[in-house]
Order: C-alpha cells, then structure tokens, then sequence
C-alpha cells in the first residue's frame, strides 16, 4: 500500500503546525531539498536523504554546510525538554532519527503496518507500507 502526499500538501500541513514556509522540492529518488528563508541571512538550503528504515526508526542524512550544522544543533537545543523531542535523535557526521514508535499513535499504527520505504518524484512524497506478516 502506498500513501501519497505532494509537497504542496506538506508545506501547508508544516505551516499550520509551525507558521512557517518551507518549500519542498525534489532531489532524488530518496532526497528531498528544503528551503528556509533565515533573517539576515536569506534563503538556506537542505537535501534530506531518506538512508534507510528500520522497523519506526527512519534514518536520515542531512547536506548544506556549516551553517545547516549550526541551525539543525540549535533547532535540537531548543526541543529539549519538548514531548517531541523523544523523537528525535541527533547522530553524528550529519545524521539523525526520528523514532516514530516513540509516538503513541504511530506505535498502534506499526502495530498493525510495516514501513517498507519512503521516495520522492518530482511533486511528492511516498510511503510504502505492507499489513504486518504479508
């Protein structure tokens, strides 16, 4: 089974949680680039790399530079002490985590669905999941 959401989709779900714009383009088959428009320093950019999946845990490598590392270390900073903030798990060398079993409703989902794959083509993204034991 596959769900399908194009990144118009997402950009408007991440601004009704969050208030903030963040384009959402393609850059292959497992990255997607994110922009952000920082104050005083204009657009940044960030490919995120979709490295593989293991059970909730999505793993994830990040590029953009120095300044990327910095914001993505204070983003982290910032979420201590937050309930999401267990979902998250910084790694080293540009990696990261996000432990979706950590979520109550994500584990009774995983419960019943495996999460075989997320991809992306050039206006979305795709979640590939199978009902558990097939």
């Amino acid at each position: 089974m596959q769900l399908k959401l194009t990144f118009d989709e997402i950009g408007k779900l991440i601004y009704e949680k969050t208030g903030k714009e963040l384009p959402l383009m393609y850059g292959g088959p497992h990255t997607v680039r994110v922009s952000y428009k920082v104050p005083l320093m204009g657009p940044v950019g960030l490919d995120i790399n979709v490295d593989r999946i293991d059970g909730g845990d999505i793993y994830l490598s990040y590029g953009g530079g120095k300044a990327i590392e910095f914001m993505v270390r204070t983003a982290f900073k910032q979420l201590e002490g937050r309930p999401e903030a267990e979902m998250l798990q910084l790694l080293d060398d540009n990696r990261l985590v996000l432990l979706l079993g950590k979520s109550p409703q994500m584990a009774q989902i995983f419960e019943r669905v495996d999460l075989q794959d997320i991809h992306f083509d050039e206006r979305s993204a795709m979640i590939d999941f199978a009902p558990k034991g097939m």
